[in-house]
């Protein structure tokens, strides 16, 4: 099990909301592109360790939501 430090329990839990969110709009609108994008949010806190990329993956994640339209 990793260490995480308070940052980044702060950080999984606003991106694992925003990623919570938009899985429940896709499902309603019927589009998959917020869907997925909304799993890998919610699931990407559990693979990766470096903080760095951590925070750089979850704020092109929830960047992606606003140009990712169809």
């Amino acid at each position: 099990m990793p260490a995480f430090s308070s940052a980044e329990l702060v950080a999984s839990l606003i991106f694992g909301s925003i990623g919570f969110v938009a899985f429940v709009y896709g499902k309603r609108m019927h589009t998959w592109k917020p869907m997925l994008i909304g799993l890998a949010l919610m699931a990407y806190p559990y693979f990766v360790s470096n903080p760095v990329v951590f925070y750089a993956l979850g704020l092109v994640g929830s960047a992606s939501l606003f140009f990712v339209r169809e």
